[in-house]
């Protein structure tokens, strides 16, 4: 998506370790036209494709998985990184390693919240080992939903893991593909 690249270019900023920074436009402060033409894309590259449910990972994909949910029709359901006294105590986990925060989170998703009904897209402001990915589609499968695919705001193409999903037979959207990074620079596909 060429307007999500644009951005990137002009204010992402490249931190030191491979983290780049986004957080003046897509999530910490959000630039809510951006995310809508975000969320037209994902609906229509998942048009046709039965979604009824889209869910992501607490906090920085809520803002897109919600706007992609309104755009596509239905629900949007967040997977917590802890658990809190008002989530039910019968929850769908599983444990995800987070490149950016360099720790292990339980992911929780409550039981009321995903059946074998649900055709489910999953959406998440980055890709890059896809260990979130992978966690949220294992929860999936504890609940007997089908995952019709992955939209993702932006790929590190570099760090593999979406080309490992995909070899997987799983399908992923990325609207902006890195194909390198270092500290003071970053390429597209």
């Amino acid at each position: 998506m060429k307007e999500l690249e644009e951005r990137i270019l002009s204010e992402g900023r490249v931190l030191p370790g491979g983290v780049l920074k986004v957080d003046g436009f897509l999530n910490h402060r959000i630039d809510t036209a951006l995310l809508y033409d975000m969320a037209l894309e994902i609906g229509r590259l998942f048009e046709g494709c039965g979604v009824n449910k889209v869910l992501t990972v607490e906090a920085s994909g809520i803002a897109l998985a919600s706007m992609a949910g309104f755009v596509m029709g239905c629900p949007m359901v967040f997977a917590k990184k802890s658990r809190t006294s008002n989530i039910a105590a019968d929850v769908y986990t599983a444990q995800v390693a987070s490149f950016t925060h360099g720790n292990v989170n339980t992911l929780m998703v409550s039981k009321s919240w995903l059946s074998a009904e649900d055709r489910v897209l999953i959406i998440d402001d980055f890709l890059a080992t896809g260990a979130a990915l992978i966690g949220l589609r294992d929860i999936c499968a504890q609940a007997g939903a089908e995952v019709v695919g992955a939209a993702i705001s932006i790929e590190k193409v570099f760090q593999g893991g979406g080309n490992r999903l995909r070899a997987e037979g799983m399908r992923i959207e990325s609207l902006a593909k890195i194909a390198s990074m270092t500290d003071s620079s970053l390429e597209f596909c």
